[in-house]
């Protein structure tokens, strides 16, 4: 035996001596991964309320990853790199070395350390024994002892704890035993929590595994809340690696008054490096079985993915034909109802294909086989249904200058209270071309230019080209701008048949109720015209000054600005009466108004206008970081001429002023947020629009916003909401949403109301909360309850609430503070040629 008092470093001189500890290496890396594979998260869990000391800190003297490594990163580099040996003393003989004292084995992010490492060179194998410690990027881990056989290729390892190290995951078994790539755990554990506060644990008597192929097998799983098993699963296979493989997925199972119980068994299909498919059989005990299936493509250029369902009966059309109600049902007899005899399902598309780096192929295809399956099947705990779904295919371009597209789209109907009638046109085909582009540093020109075919199931159609080149002189300086801009547009329609009579008639009708006289063949088709047209130029001229100055409020510095602006409108009148509403509608008045040249959405009516828009900003801008603490706007429009161009149903806009607009955001402190918009008509002395809102952020992602809105004639509403942490670990939550307004359609009454209780641990949370709404466009209300139970790091049980609170606080995911605020495009008159109103 030779001894030595220093410490002795080694480098990989001696291929063989060091390899039997470099075998030990990957073990517990692959063992260790089989539980925390059940517990993939889709989304980053908040571990704030965690101990700041992990559960198996990292050991002193090993590699530090590189920041921002990866566990698979961190193995493609060690595959390069030496193994060195540490030790405080070297002894045995030449085919029984003893490694004795704070041995220590490293290899790029590896640490492998044990009091004692003894290995057989005869025998070809191995015992470490004292305090076996092993860490790398992802993992650490520590264990009683650890022995093997190199040439059978068999290890154990006893009493072993770890931890995930990105996950905060920790466990341990009592034994590992591996054989070449398969191997066994027993009596294992897992849970996020710390092992001095066990919340939850998934326990398993046994696991095997095998790491060539991936798997793993639990038996005899159990999920603990504290001391009490919830959860008992006798068999599961599952992946233990990033490998996709063939099998079962985890089940969905739930229980309601309108499925029974409900078991989906998801079945993953691996078919190709490139594409899979997954079976989604599920049984409904009082509504029947259904089949669902998903597949997914993918290529160089493209990917895809299909999506269905299909159920031969389901049980629920016929028992709601047997309730006492349905008699008096006026729906009973729609054909757009299903029937009870048919089979009822779903199909759904979306893909893409890129040409090249300006071209691409997109698709996004929907079929429902009857307009009440979306309420059958959805989950109306989380508000309305869409009225209507949409199928789109197209190629797009886009360049520097430009953008182009061919597409099509088709309207299906997806709600049983409305009427095919009031669906979209479809727009069979749709081409368009957008082309804007500088010239030197004074000019730009450009054009959009669009046909469209359309087509529709209860209305007759007709087809249109829309064309409108321009343009501008953008004059500008430091602190002014000047752009006068120069328009034509010309709009050309071919109509059917049926639709050029029905124009012909209600034009026929407005000049008799103008002029007297009656209606007569000879008069209708006097205003008879298959292929309208309308041509007009557009002249717009946009300006504005930018003044500014230093100014100081209770120590801080502020840039305060004052920005007056001017834009004026000509357009001459056409009359356009004889032209269809196909995909037009026109905007809500709001500030943005102002310096539009259209105060419709769509080319099928173009404003006549001399008009002057006259508007003035203000900001205050807090100078050390760009804060806004203040914005206030406010404009008005004079109309110099009567602009006469309207849709049916509208008043022409008469000479004098519009309301003025205003809009006003005030900060008093970084976390309040108070703002204010409003509409007063000098003409009429009336109120058209009036809203005020207020956000307060609280320190702990707490938030409360108070809103009301007013607007003439179309709503009188109130929603404050809430998320208030009482305690690091304790939150309310709330929302109280009603509306005022009452017309012949609506009385004043609740929309929805929230109430709700968060509980949130380091690795456990629970959310309770009640709920009453408005459930469908009829104004039935409904109630509902809801529990969840987040395991933080391997999944949740019980309804989302997270989906049911983000949209009705907003806030309560503070991103969503920035999100694109909602159209502005006005509800359409009850017209038959209009799109159907969108969904509150």
């Amino acid at each position: 035996m030779r001894q030595a008092n220093d410490r002795f470093s080694t480098l990989q001189r001696d291929q063989h001596r060091v390899r039997p500890a470099l075998r030990l290496l990957p073990l517990p890396f692959s063992i260790a991964l089989c539980l925390p594979a059940l517990a993939a998260d889709e989304k980053p869990e908040n571990w704030a309320l965690c101990p700041i000391q992990d559960v198996i800190p990292a050991f002193g003297g090993a590699p530090q990853p590189a920041f921002g490594s990866t566990p698979q990163a961190a193995r493609e580099q060690r595959a390069e790199q030496p193994t060195s040996i540490e030790g405080d003393a070297l002894g045995g003989t030449e085919t029984n070395l003893e490694y004795q004292g704070n041995v220590a084995l490293s290899r790029g992010d590896q640490f492998l350390g044990a009091d004692n490492l003894k290995y057989d060179q005869e025998k070809d194998t191995y015992v470490a024994e004292g305090h076996i410690r092993y860490q790398d990027t992802g993992l650490r881990l520590v264990a009683d002892s650890a022995r093997g056989d190199q040439g059978a290729d068999t290890h154990q390892i006893d009493n072993v704890r770890y931890q995930l190290v990105d996950r905060r995951g920790n466990g341990g078994a009592d034994r590992i035993d591996m054989k070449g790539s398969q191997g066994q755990l027993l009596h294992s554990t897992y849970s996020t929590c710390d092992p001095e506060d066990r919340r939850w644990e998934l326990r398993a008597r046994r696991i095997d595994v095998d790491t060539d192929e991936g798997w793993g097998v639990a038996r005899g799983a159990t999920v603990r809340l504290g001391k009490i098993p919830v959860l008992y699963v006798p068999y599961l296979k599952f992946p233990i690696d990033d490998q996709r493989h063939t099998g079962l997925l985890f089940p969905a199972i739930g229980l309601s008054g309108r499925n029974g119980f409900d078991y989906k068994q998801p079945i993953y299909l691996n078919l190709a490096p490139n594409y899979d498919a997954t079976l989604e059989p599920r049984i409904m005990t009082d509504r029947g079985f259904q089949l669902g299936a998903e597949f997914r493509y993918l290529y160089e250029k493209g990917r895809g993915e299909f999506e269905g369902a299909w159920m031969d009966r389901d049980d629920l059309v016929r028992d709601r034909m047997n309730e006492p109600d349905y008699l008096t049902d006026p729906y009973r007899d729609d054909p757009d109802n299903p029937d009870p005899d048919a089979g009822r399902g779903f199909f759904a598309f979306d893909g893409m294909h890129n040409f090249n780096r300006n071209w691409q192929a997109r698709a996004g295809l929907r079929w429902l086989s009857d307009a009440r399956y979306t309420e059958d099947f959805g989950n109306s705990l989380y508000g309305q249904a869409a009225t209507s779904i949409t199928s789109t295919v197209g190629v797009y371009g886009i360049g520097e200058y430009w953008s182009a597209g061919a597409m099509a789209d088709y309207w299906q109907l997806a709600d049983y209270t409305s009427s095919e009638a009031a669906l979209p046109y479809n727009r069979l085909p749709r081409v368009y071309f957008n082309w804007e582009q500088p010239f030197g540093r004074w000019m730009t020109l450009g054009a959009h230019t669009e046909a469209v075919k359309f087509q529709h199931e209860e209305k007759a159609g007709g087809s249109r080209i829309d064309i409108k080149p321009f343009v501008s002189f953008p004059l500008q300086g430091a602190a002014w701008y000047v752009t006068p801009t120069l328009a034509y547009r010309h709009t050309e329609y071919r109509l059917e048949g049926e639709l050029a009579d029905t124009l012909a008639t209600n034009r026929a009708n407005a000049y008799v109720l103008a002029n007297g006289g009656t209606v007569t063949p000879e008069l209708v088709a006097s205003f008879r015209d298959s292929a309208p047209s309308r041509s007009l130029p557009i002249g717009s001229l946009d300006a504005g000054v930018y003044f500014d100055r230093e100014t100081e409020i209770k120590g801080d510095r502020f840039l305060h600005t004052l920005e007056p602006r001017l834009f004026y409108l000509n357009s001459p009148y056409r009359e356009q009466d004889g032209l269809p509403i196909f995909d037009t509608r026109p905007f809500n008045f709001s500030y943005g108004q102002l310096f539009r040249d259209n105060r419709y959405t769509g080319p099928d009516r173009q404003t006549d206008a001399n008009q002057l828009t006259l508007a003035l900003t203000t900001r205050l801008l807090r100078q050390k970081d760009g804060f806004e603490r203040l914005s206030a706007s406010i404009g008005q429009i004079r109309y110099f001429d009567d602009s006469r161009v309207v849709l049916p149903g509208e008043i022409p806009l008469e000479q004098g002023k519009s309301a003025w607009v205003a809009d006003a955001n005030y900060a008093p402190t970084d976390r309040w947020t108070i703002g204010a918009s409003y509409q007063w008509d000098p003409k009429f002395r009336r109120e058209d629009l009036a809203s005020v809102r207020a956000r307060y952020l609280f320190a702990d992602d707490g938030i409360v916003n108070i809103t009301y809105r007013r607007r003439r004639d179309l709503l009188d509403q109130a929603d404050f909401s809430f998320l208030y942490p009482v305690t690091p670990t304790w939150s309310v939550v709330g929302r109280y949403y009603h509306s005022f307004y009452r017309d012949a359609d609506q009385e004043p009454g609740l929309l929805e109301a929230v109430a709700g209780v968060q509980w949130d641990s380091c690795c456990l949370a629970v959310r309770t909360l009640v709920r009453r709404y408005v459930r469908n466009r009829e104004g039935e209300m409904n109630n509902s309850f809801q529990v969840e139970f987040v395991l933080k790091g391997l999944g949740s049980a019980g309804q989302d609430t997270e989906r049911t609170l983000r949209r009705a606080i907003l806030g309560y995911y503070r991103d969503d503070l920035y999100l694109v605020p909602p159209s502005n495009i006005a509800p359409a008159p009850d017209d038959n040629n209009y799109a159907p109103d969108p969904i509150p």
